[in-house]
């Protein structure tokens, strides 16, 4: 659910281990209101950067708000967070813009990006295609996670169907709003890679 989260929960800025010395870059992509920036926000370990911008009537025409009423604020560029997966290797988190009119941003974050999460809204499920068919054609690995916004619970197997998703691709359902919840998500990511990475057949060096 993409809902605001406090100061009081947002964490203080943690330096940076000197141990550490493998960044990895992980976009998060979706439709508009989908909960990217929440997810962003919940687990990062720094106060995250944000682009966010006050919501005006001259966007009611262009965006359409109709099952995200509460939202007063849009992400223009992108958000940025960072989360420590141990002493050596640390996420860096690009949460990508859902508005069409911002999707020529889309092509640049994915640049150096060694895996996705695509947040899905299941009452919205159509506007994660072109997020999914991006990914597909940059060759980006990706993983599917459903945010919970309450209502009827949809079977994983409608979701994949509705999504057409590769059956190697994880599916799995998650609150953005809780820190062990999105933890799950990145966990999800970094072992998908892992097994992507593992399957490539190895070059012979002579």
């Amino acid at each position: 659910m993409d809902s605001a989260i406090s100061d009081a929960r947002t964490p203080a800025r943690t330096p940076l281990g000197a141990s550490a010395d493998n960044g990895l870059k992980i976009v998060i992509v979706g439709g508009f209101g989908v909960g990217k920036t929440t997810l962003v926000r919940s687990v990062s370990e720094i106060r995250p950067l944000n682009t966010e911008e006050t919501m005006t009537r001259a966007g009611e025409a262009v965006d359409d708000t109709s099952e995200v009423r509460g939202k007063t604020a849009t992400t223009v560029a992108f958000d940025f967070g960072r989360i420590s997966l141990d002493a050596r290797n640390v996420l860096y988190l690009f949460g990508a813009p859902g508005q069409e009119r911002f999707w020529f941003l889309w092509d640049r974050l994915f640049s150096g990006t060694l895996g996705a999460v695509v947040l899905v809204d299941t009452r919205r499920i159509d506007e994660s295609w072109y997020a999914i068919d991006r990914l597909e054609h940059h060759g980006t690995p990706f993983i599917v996670a459903c945010n919970d916004f309450g209502g009827p619970p949809h079977p994983p197997e409608a979701v994949r169907e509705a999504l057409d998703l590769d059956p190697r691709v994880p599916l799995l359902f998650c609150d953005a709003r809780s820190r062990e919840s999105g933890k799950q998500v990145l966990i999800t990511l970094v072992e998908h890679l892992q097994a992507c990475y593992a399957a490539q057949p190895r070059q012979e060096f002579v």
